[in-house]
């Protein structure tokens, strides 16, 4: 016999199967960005084609789970494309993007979710600067934020617009909450 509390915390079979999917598609979503060439000489400069799903999932499941999904892709994508610098630049830009997306989350509404990758994207390009000026010990770095800054405005658009095109495609029935 189950509490009542266990019931609304426990994960359910199928809510761990969508989220797997989410995690699988998102990180399938960056290999294919892998194979691409840079937007540009700046270092950590892409299109953030996971933050898709990121963006998505924020806005069909809850917190933990969107942290869930985020960390599975993270680790992976540090395990398969070998670079284990790339897991802390790439933690530092998903926690600042991350907790700076929840916030935002009730202020959004269905007709502008797209403003989420927005503020996603130009704070996880900030969480990467200030690990990389932690990591090399040279603030120089901040150098390349204005560039990023602007890049982040518009690959968050992209990526925010893609979002909000599946979100309007899929039910919301099929998402278990």
């Amino acid at each position: 016999m189950r509490c009542g509390n266990q019931e609304k915390t426990e994960m359910t079979t199928k809510k761990l199967t969508q989220l797997a999917m989410l995690t699988g598609i998102a990180f399938a979503l960056f290999v294919v960005e892998l194979q691409l060439p840079g937007l540009s000489p700046v270092p950590g400069m892409k299109l953030g084609l996971a933050n898709i799903i990121t963006v998505y999932a924020l806005f069909h499941y809850r917190p933990g789970d969107v942290i869930l999904v985020v960390l599975a892709r993270i680790l992976l994508g540090a395990l398969f494309s070998g670079s284990g610098m790339s897991l802390l630049y790439s933690m530092s830009g998903s926690a600042f993007c991350l907790t700076g997306m929840l916030l935002l989350k009730n202020a959004v509404g269905e007709q502008t979710i797209w403003i989420s990758g927005i503020f996603g994207a130009i704070l996880h390009n900030t969480g990467q600067i200030v690990m990389a000026i932690l990591v090399t010990r040279t603030p120089g770095v901040i150098v390349y934020l204005p560039l990023l800054l602007v890049s982040g405005v518009l690959t968050g658009a992209f990526t925010g617009l893609c979002a909000q095109a599946v979100i309007r495609k899929l039910p919301a029935a099929a998402v278990d909450r």
